[in-house]
């Protein structure tokens, strides 16, 4: 079953435990973190000390998205606030070999993050030493964007590359994830779908996300 892991991005952050204590007793598998720099996108979120909070009361892994400029420099940290899974842009890293190393040997999964414009073919020579490949399917910084339907060719591309080279990768979807386009995605390849608005502004975002659960 597909795995679904609702962005935090998109909660209410003055009752912020309140949500959290929801996902924990909802079906969700992973709580996704959006960390963002003012940089290397156009928006900034939260830092180490949200992060830090999220995992004192979550009980769902912590799936940390890292939109920042170096993110080597904070790996260790990440891992110390209570990421299980940390992902970086193959489009900031360069040495993303060594990236991925780093994070391994901290203790988390490793991801591999593409932009919309970036293909999946830069990753025939790295997709082996990641544990999930994340397609954006907007572009990064905002939550409530569109989905654009082009992911859909790029995570069967991709599907195609991880059964040829014999990999267990997962493929995560980021972007414009709702009920209307899940069932699309998982077909094309998917195995993790990220949600946000769709789950949050929801009247009833636990029934959301087992909906979400194809």
């Amino acid at each position: 079953m597909t795995l679904v892991a609702p962005s935090l991005l998109s909660a209410n952050f003055l009752n912020l435990a309140a949500d959290i204590e929801m996902l924990n007793q909802s079906e969700a598998d992973w709580i996704h973190l959006d960390i963002m720099d003012g940089v290397f996108v156009p928006n900034i979120s939260f830092g180490l000390p949200i992060v830090k909070a999220v995992a004192s009361i979550a009980k769902k892994p912590l799936d940390v998205h890292l939109m920042i400029v170096n993110p080597d420099r904070y790996i260790q940290e990440f891992k110390n606030a209570g990421a299980s899974i940390l992902s970086v842009h193959i489009e900031t890293c360069q040495h993303l070999h060594r990236s991925l190393e780093s994070i391994k040997k901290a203790g988390m999964k490793a991801g591999i993050v593409l932009n919309p414009h970036t293909s999946v073919s830069a990753l025939e020579d790295i997709v082996n030493e990641a544990d999930m490949v994340l397609l954006m399917s907007v572009n990064p910084g905002f939550g409530g964007q569109k989905f654009i339907q082009h992911t859909l060719r790029k995570i069967t591309t991709l599907k195609e590359m991880i059964l040829r080279k014999n990999l267990t990768t997962l493929i995560e979807v980021d972007g414009g994830m709702d009920v209307l386009n899940a069932k699309a995605v998982v077909s094309a390849g998917a195995d993790v779908l990220v949600a946000g608005n769709s789950i949050f502004k929801s009247d009833n975002p636990a029934e959301m996300i087992k909906l979400l659960k194809i």
